[in-house]
């Protein structure tokens, strides 16, 4: 089926996707632990601010202001009845943003994780963890957002969740989960066997892939993991602007705009065909990325010896598919930063 995300990657072959959320909005002032999807309504400037330094940048497609917006992780701020209409604020706001750039541009919904464990582990059910990401998706479309972004997502029952969700709100999207243990994600997953599940879906994403991690090498030898499996659906790289460092009481990532210019290519050599950024990742580092991407021809696959001398070393010696990985329990992180 045809959309406005499938239609602009069939136009345009690569699309440069945005940059991070959470970076951009603690240096517009918001602090640790308040919700960010709370400035959707309490300061829209700043948030259209947040969309257009993508788009302005270059980017093609940008995420909403909405990771959060679901009714568990809101209750945790006494505002769990709120999330159908920050997802839609948050994506009326977006399409503002794109429909005056001045040429095409993606709004992707953006949801993450519901931040509970779910049965048999923990304590949240299917069912409801279906309800919640329909809730999402709902608002998020009756905003106008293009298509629905899953990311950040470790579990498996968790991804195959959202796909019903978005499925009950007739929402077309795309998923990224996050491989940070060794290759693996939080709860498992291999690069191989992210490539089964999403092939295995009911209402598959139409592109899927990594954001997040640990760092741009490790995300690069995910996406070879998937380029690996040999499937034909359009694949994702969202790797962070290098290793985060606490400085004077702050984080910083340390990669360059020129590092994440590299990265842009290599990550379109690897196979993937939607490139952007997580975390650390700034308008600077975009404009690079979209630079690189217009002046660089197509070139092979890089080795894993190509993508250690250019972005850095692994942070472990496993990518998890040759079952040495370790695996550990899952954690209730916040957000993409």
């Amino acid at each position: 089926m045809n959309n406005a995300f499938t239609d602009l990657l069939a136009e345009k072959g690569i699309l440069l996707a945005d940059g991070a959320t959470g970076t951009n909005l603690f240096n517009m002032g918001l602090m640790a632990g308040d919700p960010p999807e709370f400035w959707n309504t309490d300061k829209p400037k700043n948030i259209t601010a947040l969309y257009k330094g993508a788009v302005d940048a270059g980017s093609d497609l940008f995420l909403t202001n909405s990771f959060g917006a679901n009714a568990s992780r809101l209750k945790l701020h006494n505002a769990a009845k709120r999330a159908h209409e920050l997802s839609r604020v948050a994506a009326e706001l977006g399409r503002e943003v794109a429909d005056t750039a001045g040429r095409k541009v993606i709004v992707a919904g953006s949801v993450g994780p519901t931040g509970e464990i779910m049965e048999p582990v923990g304590t949240l059910s299917h069912a409801v963890a279906v309800e919640m990401f329909h809730e999402t998706a709902d608002g998020l479309k009756a905003g106008g957002a293009d298509i629905g972004w899953l990311e950040t997502i470790s579990a498996p029952e968790e991804y195959s969740a959202a796909a019903e969700g978005f499925a009950l709100a007739g929402l077309p999207w795309c998923g990224t989960m996050s491989f940070d243990t060794a290759g693996r994600t939080m709860m498992g997953v291999t690069s191989a066997g992210m490539v089964d599940m999403v092939e295995a879906l009911d209402n598959p994403p139409m592109a899927f892939g990594a954001n997040c991690g640990t760092g741009a090498s490790d995300l690069l030898r995910t996406v070879l993991g998937f380029a690996d499996k040999g499937s034909t659906r359009p694949v994702i790289a969202k790797g962070n602007a290098g290793i985060p460092k606490y400085i004077e009481g702050h984080i910083h990532y340390d990669g360059t705009p020129e590092l994440m210019g590299q990265y842009a290519v290599m990550a379109r050599n690897c196979g993937a065909t939607v490139i952007g950024g997580c975390c650390g990742t700034m308008p600077s580092h975009l404009k690079a990325m979209r630079e690189a991407l217009d002046t660089t021809a197509k070139g092979s696959a890089p080795t894993l010896e190509e993508i250690v001398r250019t972005l850095g070393d692994f942070s472990s010696t496993s990518d998890g598919t040759d079952g040495n990985a370790p695996t550990r329990g899952p954690r209730k992180g916040r957000r993409r930063s």
